[in-house]
């Protein structure tokens, strides 16, 4: 059979691929925080009918004669570029403006000191052996439920540091439920007690430490990931801090879909953001992007690229499923020679 025909299946084959990944980024040129992949191609094997031969005292060297055998799939990259921030004024809307990803986990929650939930180490990797699995997003749509636990709208749990002013930490284990207490948000000692993460909550009320308890009138979410409460007394209390993670490789990251993302093999492992209050000779919070909270990061599909790659890779396509009739054209011919 001509080798031709064979090169133009490869040719379909890679080009369909390529608009499978074109169709992808268009269904989601709306989706909250994507980021568009290209497909890449390569050359294939090449059959030599000759190799190259150097040069002698009389006759000059010659090249090898080499006939391709078409293309194949190179590789998917994503496109890491920041999408637009568009503002929709939902308090509980968040966009990272620069680099960083929202961890996100879900399975059985502990406030208390029992190893319970992930924990960052001195080296800020993730101890495996927690009982939380950690997802990453930057999908900053977050909602709450009737516990006021901050949620994504797949009810994965946000993942953050709580706050400590004095000796009163922001939220402690109450008989295996959750107990929200004052902390006076512009406190000056005001820091993370451990570098644990924890779920974070936006409650309805929080306990004074007188032990009554005050309503929430409003909260807001600063650029640090500082989350802020107004109570009924007008006092500010400080909830807790989202918490985000970075990778050496972020284009390593597998998608598992629900604008979520995990850890491979050759993502690199987890660089986390330091916490409120660390010694400012280990602060790494300048790697990371701010938060902007009452917007939403775009997608960062590009229509007009999109289609016009489409096109390209269309009229390739064509171009093989040509190459390939040509090819029974030929055979048709030589079939033909006997009758």
């Amino acid at each position: 059979m001509l080798r031709s025909m064979y090169s133009g299946i490869s040719g379909m084959k890679v080009n369909q691929t390529k608009l499978d990944v074109i169709g992808n980024n268009i269904a989601n040129v709306s989706t909250t925080g994507f980021k568009a992949s290209t497909a890449r191609f390569s050359d294939m094997l090449y059959q030599n009918t000759s190799n190259a031969t150097a040069p002698t005292g009389v006759m000059g060297g010659t090249n090898a004669k080499q006939v391709g055998l078409g293309a194949k799939l190179a590789s998917i990259n994503k496109v890491m570029g920041q999408g637009n921030a568009l503002s929709t004024g939902r308090s509980l809307d968040i966009c990272i403006d620069g680099d960083g990803y929202l961890m996100v986990a879900k399975g059985k929650v502990s406030y208390a000191d029992d190893g319970g939930n992930k924990v960052v180490d001195d080296t800020q990797a993730l101890d495996p052996s927690g009982n939380l699995q950690i997802s990453y997003t930057r999908d900053g749509n977050l909602t709450l439920d009737h516990e006021g636990n901050l949620l994504t709208s797949d009810g994965y749990r946000v993942m953050g540091y709580l706050l400590k002013a004095g000796s009163v930490t922001s939220i402690t284990d109450d008989g295996g439920k959750a107990k929200v207490n004052y902390v006076d948000a512009d406190a000056t000692d005001l820091k993370s007690p451990t570098n644990e993460l924890f779920p974070l909550m936006i409650p309805d009320k929080v306990t004074m430490s007188d032990g009554t308890t005050q309503p929430v009138k409003s909260f807001e979410i600063g650029k640090d990931g500082v989350i802020t409460a107004v109570l009924g007394n007008n006092k500010r209390t400080a909830l807790g801090q989202i918490a985000k993670a970075t990778f050496k490789n972020p284009e390593g990251l597998t998608s598992i879909g629900g604008n979520l993302l995990q850890g491979s093999a050759n993502s690199g492992p987890e660089i986390i953001q330091t916490y409120k209050g660390i010694d400012p000779t280990k602060d790494n919070s300048k790697g990371f992007g701010s938060l902007i909270a009452g917007a939403l990061e775009a997608s960062n599909v590009d229509l007009t690229e999109q289609f016009t790659d489409m096109i390209t890779a269309t009229r390739s396509f064509q171009a093989s499923s040509k190459m390939i009739t040509t090819g029974d054209e030929i055979l048709q011919t030589i079939t033909n020679l006997m009758r």
